[in-house]
């Protein structure tokens, strides 16, 4: 069982995408994107397997979820850096976004 200490380690933070385009090199269908966290964090990359609902064009301005401080990860030649967070849904990743327009580097809290 995780304990809630365990939860506050985590850094997650709303950042909308500002840049999305297909990953050729990913083994699994994924995206590369770049999402802005604001002045604090700065512009993050991430590889994200979101592929089954999300079209390139579709995420440029959407607000998302993700965990900022997890080590980065290399995922063939790219290297991702922030976890955007999903469900495991039906048909596919369905992406955590807020309801309403928040500030980049909004914390979950």
């Amino acid at each position: 069982m995780a304990t809630f200490d365990d939860f506050m380690k985590l850094d997650i933070r709303v950042g909308t995408i500002t840049h999305a385009k297909v990953f050729e090199k990913a083994r699994k269908p994924a995206y590369q994107l770049e999402v802005d966290f604001g002045a604090e964090i700065g512009v993050k990359r991430s590889s994200a397997q979101i592929t089954e609902h999300y079209a390139p064009d579709e995420l440029i301005g959407k607000q998302v979820l993700a965990v900022v401080n997890f080590p980065p990860r290399q995922i063939a030649d790219f290297m991702s850096e922030v976890l955007v967070l999903g469900t495991y849904s039906a048909g596919g990743v369905v992406l955590i976004t807020p309801d309403k327009p928040v500030q980049n580097g909004d914390k979950l809290g």
